[in-house]
């Protein structure tokens, strides 16, 4: 009897499971915290009940601009809403601005655009209307030079509205990690980017 109860109890609790496990909510970083990837690095060096302040080094992976160097970020969602110039706070508009879009979960999908420079083509350095979407594809364990590591698959294009032209980039978060740990563009689209990955961390 007490075997049969077990097992309703195990059969009623793991939907409920099977959903737990599927949501992500957003990490909750402190100062120090830091990622080394094969391009550049990205540290917290404030975070307070707002949001976080990140720290950009300036060969940073391509997805970032590399004239940003501070840029502040929702702390619930962890979308980008500031740039910091000196002790300016500009809004943030450009590209990416909600790459990261939590709570996670399987099938979630969402939208953005952006008015930005282009970084490549014949119209490299002009400004151009992008349309970007995002989408969780499903878990994924991954192996990259930090470690092995179980990882939320991101499906992202990128559409240039000016061109009708778009191209893709995948991109794996890691909880363990409490963010990205590799990336891989489409080259047709985002000329000029390698890919890269994550090579060592550290978490206060």
């Amino acid at each position: 009897m007490r075997k049969m109860i077990f097992l309703l109890s195990i059969l009623f609790l793991s939907p409920s499971i099977t959903r737990a496990q599927e949501r992500v909510e957003a990490p909750i970083w402190n100062v120090g915290h830091k990622w080394v990837f094969t391009q550049g690095n990205i540290e917290v060096v404030r975070a307070d009940q707002n949001g976080y302040t990140l720290n950009l080094s300036k060969d940073i992976c391509f997805v970032e601009n590399k004239y940003l160097e501070k840029i502040i970020l929702d702390k619930s969602t962890l979308n980008r809403i500031f740039i910091l110039k000196g002790d300016e706070r500009v809004k943030y508009t450009i590209l990416h601005r909600r790459i990261l879009n939590f709570p996670l979960n399987l099938g979630k999908e969402w939208k953005d655009s952006s008015i930005a420079k282009a970084l490549s083509g014949p119209k490299r350095g002009s400004m151009v209307d992008f349309a970007e979407t995002f989408k969780v594809l499903g878990w994924e364990n991954v192996e990259v030079q930090a470690g092995n590591f179980k990882t939320i698959k991101l499906d992202y294009t990128q559409e240039n509205r000016n061109s009708g032209y778009s191209g893709k980039a995948i991109y794996w978060y890691a909880p363990e990690v409490k963010y990205f740990v590799k990336c891989q563009y489409d080259k047709r689209f985002f000329e000029g980017a390698s890919d890269w990955e994550l090579a060592s961390f550290k978490l206060k």
